[in-house]
């Protein structure tokens, strides 16, 4: 950014515009907070379901004490023998392992990890719908009723059937996430001047990472990981929910909403004015005129179009293989199983390690911000990918050998840090930038809905199947994602173009394998030159 931009973007950064962006970007924290919030109680919560799902009191009676004959017998009453399965027991009940099933455990905490993503797969084909409908600021009110109901059912998980409630909240949650994962990019797209759109859009990222953090900090047993403040500890994104929605009351409605949807040229003004303080609103206003003369001459595209026409359907392979890439990697595996999979790593504080993974997830997140505009996508993506790769290799070696050597808990532990730093480097940002870069107006909707269901999708593919595979593979469990990233870069390294600086008409003719005449292109790089400007 040179000195005339610079100063530029100091006289747009008004207080009104940071309250509309820090309010709007409360939403990604709270996806960020239900991300990572299920890690750290998982054992607290895992034996809070053995105990509702029918652990059963044993009374035991000592005979024959003496001797090497010495046993116990053990009578199992009846539950009309002790009163309801929700009553106290004495000090002196025992307790047997609980009958049911392990697999049973496994299964409902696997939904209670994965409903989240259910609930965002399910809402993320309406979030354009509902941002048209009623605007971006209402909108964003409307759906944080989802959130706050959803947090309460947490809140309250122990004045019911645990399981229900939180497997409830959690899909709840998750249709608030998947309507605000759309809702909050757009408005901050929208209410950003120019020379900030990019700094103040890479925020959501930020804010999503902060999330993961905050919930792993609270989640230490001496906080609210324990197993009597456990519920407070999920239900608590609430109240980020609450004060988004009062916030949301002092944040202006998007301009381009107002006057590209709505045709309502005086209020989007007003709107401009309050958000860019005594600025000359008019220059704006002629930019979004001309935004909306294009999207008029554009026909919009329909998801079944997208499909069924072979002029988009090279990029949306594309846009779809990058999202699984993202998702199957592995590094949800990591956000939801850390703690466990340090545990098995032979870490002694394995909470702590959790922790740390979140400060570098943290820390990269700000580096990558500087590294995308740097750098191109695809260049990104690739190392990213091959990070990933080597990173997984090496975490499965250091859990493989673990019981042979010590020290192999330490390259499962760097392992982990690396695979999360390869992750913000490459393939955690750069899908989404890419899936937005590949469409034009016309088809961008569809594929963004799209792209935002099948990350979602395998977001709960991940969630639900994890737990199964990590049981199944035991210290091999990465060989599966290490496999995955091989084939996600050699698809990125094969198809994946270079989407930096580049028209849509260009990006297209990468996928048509051919290239436009000279004289087309650099019309097209000055043209593409001015939409940056």
């Amino acid at each position: 950014m040179d000195g005339k931009s610079k100063m530029q973007a100091e006289k747009h950064l008004t207080g009104t515009l940071v309250l509309s962006v820090f309010t709007a970007v409360l939403g990604f924290f709270q996806y960020g907070y239900s991300l990572g919030v299920i890690n750290a109680p998982q054992k607290v919560i895992e034996a809070h379901y053995g105990r509702m799902l029918g652990a059963v009191p044993m009374v035991r009676h000592a005979t024959n004490t003496s001797g090497d004959d010495a046993a116990i017998i053990v009578t199992i009453p009846s539950t009309e023998a002790w009163g309801s399965s929700q009553g106290t027991l004495p000090p002196s009940a025992g307790f047997e392992d609980p009958p049911v099933s392990p697999h049973i455990l496994t299964m409902y905490w696997s939904l209670s990890v994965s409903m989240f993503a259910v609930g965002g797969m399910i809402s993320s084909f309406t979030v354009g719908w509902i941002g048209d409908r009623l605007g971006r600021v209402k909108a964003m009110l409307v759906v944080n009723v989802l959130s706050i109901a959803g947090n309460l059912l947490m809140g309250l998980a122990k004045l019911g059937p645990s399981h229900i409630l939180i497997i409830a909240g959690r899909a709840i949650t998750g249709l608030y996430c998947g309507l605000s994962s759309g809702l909050v990019p757009m408005y901050v797209s929208e209410v950003s001047p120019t020379a900030l759109r990019g700094a103040l859009g890479t925020l959501h990222q930020l804010a999503i990472v902060t999330g993961i953090l905050i919930s792993q900090v609270l989640g230490l047993d001496f906080l609210l990981g324990n197993d009597e403040l456990w519920p407070l500890l999920l239900g608590l994104s609430g109240v980020a929910a609450l004060l988004q929605f009062f916030l949301l009351l002092l944040c202006p409605e998007s301009p381009r909403y107002l006057y590209i949807k709505l045709g309502k040229v005086e209020e989007a003004k007003k709107s401009l004015k309050r958000l860019r303080g005594n600025c000359d609103p008019m220059k704006e206003i002629a930019e979004m005129e001309k935004e909306k003369q294009e999207a008029a001459s554009e026909k919009r595209v329909s998801i079944g179009q997208l499909f069924s026409s072979s002029k988009y359907r090279q990029a949306v392979i594309v846009a779809l293989m990058v999202q699984i890439s993202q998702q199957f990697s592995g590094i949800n595996a990591i956000f939801y199983y850390s703690t466990n999979i340090f545990e098995r790593a032979g870490v002694g504080q394995p909470v702590y390690a959790t922790i740390g993974v979140g400060v570098v997830n943290t820390v990269f997140t700000v580096i990558s911000v500087f590294l995308v505009e740097k750098a191109g996508r695809r260049s990104l993506f690739l190392a990213g990918l091959m990070g990933m790769l080597i990173s997984a290799v090496a975490m499965t070696v250091g859990l493989a050998l673990l019981s042979q050597f010590a020290w192999m808990s330490y390259v499962s532990m760097i392992a982990i840090f690396l695979f999360v730093i390869f992750f913000e480097v490459g393939p955690g940002p750069i899908p989404w930038f890419i899936v937005a870069e590949l469409f034009s107006q016309g088809p961008r909707p569809a594929a963004i809905a799209v792209a935002g269901f099948c990350n979602w999708a395998c977001n709960f593919i991940v969630g639900m199947c994890f737990q199964y595979i990590a049981d199944l593979c035991g210290p091999y469990v990465f060989v599966v994602f290490a496999v995955l990233l091989l084939v996600f870069f050699l698809f990125a390294y094969l198809k994946v173009p270079e989407t930096k600086g580049k028209s849509f008409e260009e990006i297209a003719a990468v996928f048509r394998r051919k290239k436009l005449p000279a004289k087309s292109m650099t019309e097209l790089e000055d043209l593409r030159g001015g939409e940056e400007a």
